[in-house]
């Protein structure tokens, strides 16, 4: 049995995104995501974050209110959140966008199941520009916590314009459980033709404690790359066996294994500028599971396959019946894949 809930964009909301989830535990579940404000649902315009509590294992959602909002930070938005139970504490990690040049992520702490939370604190350096996808912040099985971020260092051009640079992936971690956090060799990409650099990194811990990194790229793959040192050091970035656009990959453990969820290269895509506009070729939405830690996976299942609507973005909780999925889910009557945020419940026996 599977429930849906979408959360629509409206008037003076016109995009609801990326979001995380919190098991709680006994069916208490909190997921938080970035909701715009006004007219404009593009990235750098006003958003603050939302969130809804469900009692019920995520068959139903009560809205909440705002765990915190831009204008705390002056800030032109906040968005990508994760959500990282760690003993009594409930951590929030997101992006704080105070210009095209400067982005850091902060983290704030609950006690009471994110009812209410402790005044945030930078796990980033200030003064730089990264990106932080939602639900990739995780602790690793020594207490070490991860954040896996992309820096670009932008530049405004004499006319004005800017200069968005390519990713490079960088990791930051702490062993005080977020009181400080230290920074990882950078990895870059020195591809011919490669405009992105390594966008949106992700990473998951082996049973072996080998972690396993990934990236997106414009060159139709993700890129893959390893660390035996518990993430201060990588191996070098190769092309992986995902193939996709421009697009992010998700990947979490599961009782079943390392479950991945992202767009192939689309081969039943509608063509023409309104499917790049809105869609971004983030169709279809497949996953495949891995039982040895990524060196096999199983033949992708398809979860959404509408030609006119694009998928990504995904969060993943597994809790002790269910699989949930929250991820973005807009179509063309939506003007974006961005602008619509589905919660997905699936019962265990219908897991991937």
């Amino acid at each position: 049995m599977e429930y849906i809930l979408d959360l629509t964009p409206g008037p003076e909301n016109p995009r609801n995104s990326e979001g995380a989830f919190a098991d709680l535990g006994n069916g208490e579940i909190l997921f938080v995501y970035s909701a715009f404000n006004g007219a404009s649902a593009m990235d750098h315009t006003d958003a603050d974050l939302r969130a809804i509590r469900s009692l019920d294992g995520g068959r139903s959602w009560k809205m909440e209110g705002k765990p915190a909002r831009a204008a705390d930070f002056g800030a032109m938005n906040i968005m990508s959140v994760s959500l990282l139970k760690v003993k009594k504490e409930l951590l929030l990690f997101y992006l704080v966008r105070k210009s095209w040049l400067e982005m850091p992520m902060v983290m704030q702490k609950s006690r009471d199941g994110g009812r209410t939370w402790d005044k945030p604190s930078l796990c980033t350096p200030e003064n730089r520009y990264f990106v932080v996808n939602n639900d990739r912040v995780i602790q690793l099985s020594s207490g070490r916590i991860m954040i896996p971020a992309a820096e670009h260092c932008n530049k405004i051009r004499e006319d004005g314009g800017l200069y968005f640079a390519p990713a490079q992936t960088v990791f930051f971690y702490s062993d005080d459980l977020g009181k400080t956090f230290k920074e990882s060799s950078i990895l870059t990409l020195n591809v011919p033709c490669c405009y992105s650099g390594l966008q949106e990194p992700g990473v998951i811990e082996g049973r072996d404690g080998t972690l396993y990194g990934w990236a997106r790229t414009d060159l139709g793959r993700q890129y893959a790359f390893r660390s035996t040192d518990s993430g201060q050091n990588w191996t070098e970035p190769l092309p992986s066996r995902f193939t996709s656009p421009m697009s992010p990959m998700s990947v979490k453990p599961t009782r079943k294994g390392w479950l991945a969820i992202w767009n192939p290269v689309p081969t039943n895509n509608i063509s023409g500028d309104l499917w790049r506009s809105a869609t971004g070729g983030r169709t279809p939405l497949v996953c495949a599971v891995s039982k040895d830690d990524g060196k096999s996976w199983s033949e992708p299942d398809i979860i959404e396959n509408d030609p006119q609507a694009g998928y990504c973005y995904t969060a993943i909780c597994e809790t002790e019946d269910a699989l949930l999925l929250g991820y973005c889910a807009g179509t063309i009557r939506d003007k974006s894949c961005l602008n619509r945020l589905r919660i997905r419940r699936i019962e265990e026996e219908r897991q991937a």
